[in-house]
């Protein structure tokens, strides 16, 4: 993955306190739909992951949510329960279970720092066999039709991007504000279309999609980025929280409908 990503500025981390997700908490605790925490194996590893159900009569595709370098927070857990909303499964796996000191995941880990690190410090094939796992545990629940695509957001965005290249399965990648692979070998690989969604003040991830646009074509894959115009990079998450700029609610608004178009086609 590329080091834009990763060099994420630690200002923007240590903004993103407990305290700021409130909302995203009351948002879910008022929710009427069913979600829950489950434990998926992998290996010798319990992955820790909330799951939400839609209130349908059919069988519903699922959605592997892909949190950001925040870890598995409220507002993540919050996406879920949206797209439960509009009819999907969805289920966000924390990657970083076990690496608290207790054994648990984000929230042992001492705050916007401490899994900051422990993000950074994740194997990337403990990261796919994860989101694997999780995968094949959505793909075979009772109500889900079998189909499994994935969403994620800043460095979740960019895990969503690489994990395209490591499995063939699922359906679709929707990469939100993350860079792509740069090597042609892992673009290759690639099996689904992939979604992008960019802020237009994101300079520093929005100046690789067309680079990536370029590689993707060149291996005949399917990429289909929109830059959203006065958006910053974390719109999805900004642009519902109170401080709300114009920009941001704009581009989430935009985006959650496109997020909808491509699930129905999926």
């Amino acid at each position: 993955m590329k080091k834009l990503i990763l060099g994420i500025g630690l200002g923007l981390v240590v903004a993103f306190t407990s305290q700021a997700q409130e909302w995203a908490k009351a948002k879910l605790e008022k929710s009427p739909r069913h979600g829950e925490w489950v434990k998926i194996k992998q290996g010798k590893r319990e992955v820790e992951s909330f799951i939400t159900y839609p209130e349908v009569k059919e069988k519903a595709t699922a959605v592997v949510v892909i949190h950001e370098i925040f870890g598995l927070s409220d507002w993540a857990r919050s996406v879920t329960d949206e797209l439960a909303e509009a009819g999907y499964i969805a289920i966000a796996p924390d990657l970083l279970s076990g690496l608290g000191p207790k054994g648990g995941g984000t929230s042992e880990l001492g705050g916007s720092d401490g899994v900051r690190k422990a993000i950074f410090s994740l194997p990337p094939d403990q990261i796919t066999a994860d989101l694997n796992a999780a995968v094949d545990y959505v793909s075979k629940l009772p109500s889900c039709n079998g189909k499994v695509l994935v969403m994620g957001f800043c460095w979740g965005g960019g895990q969503s991007f690489r994990f395209a290249t490591n499995n063939k399965e699922i359906k679709g990648a929707m990469v939100f504000y993350g860079t792509g692979p740069e090597d042609e070998k892992d673009i290759k690989r690639i099996s689904c279309p992939v979604y992008g969604f960019y802020g237009g003040n994101d300079a520093r991830v929005t100046s690789t999609v067309e680079p990536t646009k370029a590689l993707m074509k060149k291996a005949g894959k399917r990429f289909e980025p929109v830059i959203y115009e006065g958006a910053g990079h974390g719109f999805m998450r900004a642009g519902e929280a109170p401080d709300v700029s114009e920009g941001n609610k704009k581009a989430r608004d935009e985006a959650w409908k496109r997020v909808k178009e491509i699930l129905k086609k999926s």
